[in-house]
């Protein structure tokens, strides 16, 4: 490393005796980015897509404690760190080029994969099970009303203002019809919404992901094809079904009573992981992406409390905080955001507006379809705060790399459009959410912004009913949270 170091620190030195205040102008700052931009790929190996290893941990270790630092910045402000992760990732990979574009694609598979399971795994232990039962008809009128609505306005612009066919048109705009669920799942837990709100946008966020993930692979093999069954959408999108619920449901339960048996056994959350990998293994072995399966697996796992008693036995205290769980999850979203911003591209502008001025147009319908849903049962803020939760990410960034793993048509334009309209739905989403903050909360207050759900007094009376068990029993395969305690 000490090469390395002399090299910075003689980039530095040239760059403090060659500037002059009178010298500047745009050509001499375009200039020195170019000299800084060739020295940092000059230690990378030449001739090969990746850095060297101690460049690679170098940029890992950059990636934690920005990541870090993102999270506080959003306690503290309420604006999503993807952007600021994303924005990181072109700035090692596209700009300075230490990581490449070739070998960041030959990874997407597996590590596309880890984010999936483990963020899908995420939201469905934070899922309240009669939070979803009660607002599941919320939830699959604007999950399924809001991606037709997204894929239809996407695909006639693309249609016309590209000039695609209408399957390619359709496929880029099923890929980024749905929010995204990695984002969702971490704002809805800083936002003061009621929860059956939050019940809402989590679980129509899984919901469009999923959809997203199976129609886009229909699509994919229809775009080779060169025509479109709806027979064969359907028959997919049921069968995804059923083998998520059947996985999900048919393993989550048992593994839900074994697991409350090892206790505070030490590698208990880490056997609960194993399962899942498996499960995956088992959806993708009939055909499926396993999305759903990790989803449902994961609500089983996080109700636990509830489900006990409709089985009639014994839990220890169930929490989802869990400190192993808790830094995975850290982990993956924040390599993942680094990793759709190395995936960018920039090769033509009008990618770049195309995919801005969509996601503003799909905002705007979007308005149109929470006012139709979201009735007067709910405050102005939810229906603010649903307004604009419009981010894209996951699904949309893992398969906009397939078209040109695939070879098919305007593959390059894909990532292209897809990271511009990720960054500006998160944009977009920020925005609107800091607007929300204004909107004057309901006449009753406690603890935040609105009402406090219709189910609290349902949720104190389970608590109620455990709290000698959980005298004697602390803790299951995961720890008591701080709030568990208040």
């Amino acid at each position: 490393m000490n090469a390395i170091t002399l090299s910075i620190l003689n980039l530095i030195t040239s760059q403090i005796e060659d500037f002059s205040l009178s010298k500047i102008d745009s050509a001499l700052i375009l200039n020195k980015l170019a000299e800084i931009q060739n020295s940092i790929s000059s230690l990378s190996i030449q001739d090969e897509p990746i850095a060297t290893a101690p460049i690679i941990l170098l940029a890992a270790g950059v990636v934690i404690f920005l990541g870090v630092a993102g999270e506080a910045f959003f306690k503290k402000t309420g604006i999503p760190d993807v952007a600021f992760l994303m924005i990181l990732g072109v700035i090692i990979g596209p700009v300075f080029g230490i990581i490449q574009a070739e070998a960041v694609i030959q990874v997407v598979p597996y590590f596309a994969a880890l984010a999936l399971i483990i963020i899908m795994f995420d939201g469905g232990l934070n899922l309240d099970i009669k939070h979803v039962i009660k607002t599941a008809h919320y939830s699959f009128t604007l999950a399924i009303v809001g991606f037709i609505l997204s894929v239809i306005i996407i695909s006639v612009a693309t249609h016309y203002v590209l000039e695609w066919t209408w399957l390619e048109s359709i496929l880029l705009a099923s890929i980024v019809g749905g929010s995204s669920s990695a984002i969702v799942f971490g704002l809805v837990r800083n936002i003061r919404i009621s929860e059956k709100t939050k019940s809402i946008l989590s679980f129509e966020s899984a919901v469009t992901d999923i959809l997203a993930t199976i129609i886009a692979f229909i699509l994919f093999e229809a775009v080779l094809a060169g025509h479109f069954d709806l027979q064969t959408l359907q028959e997919t999108i049921g069968r995804a079904v059923v083998v998520g619920l059947v996985l999900g449901f048919g393993v989550g339960i048992p593994w839900m009573y074994i697991s409350t048996k090892f206790g505070n056994a030490q590698h208990a959350y880490m056997l609960t992981l194993a399962i899942l990998f498996v499960l995956f293994f088992l959806a993708n072995s009939f055909g499926e992406s396993g999305a759903l399966t990790a989803l449902v697996f994961g609500l089983m796992i996080g109700n636990k409390r509830h489900l006990s008693r409709i089985l009639r036995f014994k839990v220890p205290r169930i929490e989802m905080d869990d400190p192993t769980h808790n830094q995975l999850t850290f982990l993956v979203r924040s390599f993942f955001f680094v990793f759709v911003g190395l995936m960018a591209t920039f090769g033509q502008i009008e990618y770049m507006i195309f995919g801005i001025v969509i996601t503003i147009a799909v905002y705007v319908g979007r308005a149109g379809v929470v006012k139709a849903v979201l009735t007067k049962r709910f405050s102005k803020l939810d229906k603010s705060v649903t307004n604009s939760m419009i981010p894209r990410g996951l699904a949309a960034a893992v398969l906009a790399t397939y078209p040109i793993t695939m070879g098919l048509p305007n593959a390059e334009a894909y990532p292209q459009m897809i990271f511009f309209i990720i960054l500006s739905s998160v944009i977009i989403t920020t925005i609107g959410l800091g607007k929300s903050k204004k909107i004057p909360p309901p006449d009753s207050i406690q603890g935040g912004f609105v009402n406090p759900s219709d189910d609290s007094s349902d949720d104190k009376i389970i608590n109620e009913e455990v709290d000698e068990y959980h005298e004697k029993l602390d803790g299951g395969f995961v720890q008591p949270s701080d709030d568990s305690k208040k």
